[in-house]
């Protein structure tokens, strides 16, 4: 048995040599002869389930088997040896899904694999709306205050000035973006940990450097209004 099962059941560190019975049964007749550590049974975010492991020569309705071979080394090449190694046992044995723990590992998280590679793509196709949708924003901002960046211009404000005021719009923005999207994805994070393998929900890392990119993002929209802002014409733009 496994440590999940003998903790559940009570069975101490050393359950070794102890009576249990299956099903139905009132008879204890089966003698625990081992303790193994937990691992995976059929998928690798799953907890790990009690589990008794029950010698196959004592069951005469054994249909399939399932072998795992350790290897030293790259298992390719073992993967070419074993059916021939069973051929020579048993000439009539079938021997099918030789893959090795990696591909098992793949193909068991592939709908995970799948919905994180569509989540990313939806995160670029979110990411590029949100670098047109301020730029648009930015420069509509920009063409509505064409009067005013004309009267500070010819008041004596400089062209970097201006492009100040612009960016700190841009700053403002994105800042009050960021704290509403953070705090939707510390919520989404926690809600979606259960629904990731070797990841965590909330990572800081990733935080900081989606931040970090949306950032840029917001800079690299907000320099086109905020040159073309700096480089008004006062006169034209008082007639306008």
């Amino acid at each position: 048995m496994n440590e999940a099962f003998a903790r559940k059941f009570g069975l101490g560190d050393d359950p070794v040599g102890k009576w249990m019975a299956m099903g139905d049964s009132p008879e204890l007749a089966i003698q625990i002869v081992g303790l193994v550590r937990n691992a995976k049974y059929s998928g690798v975010r799953e907890e790990e389930p009690p589990i008794v492991y029950t010698p196959y020569r004592q069951y005469a309705g054994v249909g399939t088997m399932t072998y795992y071979v350790r290897t030293a080394g790259d298992p390719s090449p073992v993967l070419r040896t074993v059916p021939e190694l069973i051929r020579r046992l048993d000439p009539d044995l079938p021997v099918e899904e030789l893959k090795t723990m990696e591909q098992q590992v793949r193909e068991n998280v592939f709908q995970d694999r799948t919905v994180g590679l569509l989540s990313a793509a939806a995160a670029a196709l979110a990411t590029i709306l949100a670098a047109v949708g301020l730029y648009g924003v930015l420069a509509y901002s920009v063409a509505q205050r064409m009067r005013e960046f004309g009267v500070r211009i010819a008041l004596g404000a400089n062209g970097r000035r201006i492009r100040g005021m612009v960016l700190r719009q841009v700053a403002t923005l994105f800042a009050i973006g960021a704290a509403i999207g953070l705090v939707a994805a510390l919520g989404i994070g926690r809600a979606a940990a259960s629904l990731l393998f070797g990841l965590e929900g909330n990572d800081p890392v990733v935080m900081s450097a989606a931040a970090a990119l949306l950032g840029a993002v917001a800079v690299v929209a907000g320099v086109a209004p905020a040159v073309r802002a700096s480089r008004v014409d006062p006169a034209q733009a008082l007639r306008g």
